[in-house]
């Protein structure tokens, strides 16, 4: 796990709920974070994307049940970025 990346993407988070960075601890879920709701989900997709110039497809959106899994869906899109085709 890059943590530079799971520290971003926690960061990211907190921003969109008006909170502080240890208030978005890497389990984190929809279930467990209060204020993480369909458009909270929406508006970090695209904080994400901006933030780290990737794209996601629907799929993969779908596969971001937690602050953890999001950094490692980001650190995946960034290594295939890098990688020679």
């Amino acid at each position: 796990m890059n943590e530079t990346v799971l520290r971003d993407v926690r960061r990211l988070m907190a921003d969109l709920l008006k909170r502080g960075v240890d208030d978005v601890p890497a389990s984190a879920t929809r279930d467990t974070l209060a204020g993480w709701d369909s458009l909270t989900h929406v508006n970090l997709v695209l904080a994400i994307e901006q933030h780290f110039d990737v794209q996601f497809l629907p799929e993969e959106m779908m596969e971001m049940l937690t602050i953890e899994l999001t950094a490692m869906l980001v650190e995946e899109k960034l290594a295939a970025r890098r990688s020679p085709r």
